[in-house]
């Protein structure tokens, strides 16, 4: 299935482009700057910088974005794959990438289905341990995430 992927007319077509795979590539890097960096910005807030900002307006605004980035990422990520399928199957720090992917997205749900009901309540400086601990995770992973990214190309 893999190795169909990689000769499909769509995969040789973007090896074959001067212009696609690094549009692609673009795609992808600004999909990662808007998820990673309004998750980020959010996770900051709830370390405990700029308690100002009430944490669920911070989320209406940032959270968004990150969803944003989302759109970008998964299918230029699927595109990018298909051009060299078989070799990134076979690929430890890929499938590294993917588990922190997952661990990303459980936390990211965790957070939301569990902390962000009762975020309201917080106030400026009352942000509970539990959603301090999920934001360092976050911050940790899309680290990992994107250095593993950029090692598959080494």
């Amino acid at each position: 299935m893999l190795q169909a992927l990689e000769v499909s007319a769509l995969a040789s077509g973007i090896r074959q482009s001067t212009w696609l795979y690094p549009f692609l590539e673009i795609v992808h890097i600004l999909g990662i700057v808007l998820l990673v960096g309004a998750a980020f910005l959010f996770d900051l807030r709830l370390l405990g910088f700029s308690r100002k900002l009430p944490v669920p307006d911070l989320a209406r605004h940032l959270l968004p974005w990150s969803r944003r980035g989302l759109y970008l990422i998964v299918p230029s990520g699927i595109l990018l794959f298909s051009t060299n399928a078989v070799a990134l199957a076979g690929d430890t720090v890929f499938h590294m990438k993917l588990i922190l992917l997952v661990v990303g997205g459980l936390n990211a749900g965790l957070f939301h289905r569990f902390l962000a009901p009762s975020a309201p309540n917080w106030g400026q400086g009352n942000t509970p341990f539990a959603a301090k601990a999920v934001a360092l995770c976050s911050m940790v992973v899309w680290v990992a995430v994107i250095t593993f990214g950029r090692l598959l190309a080494y």
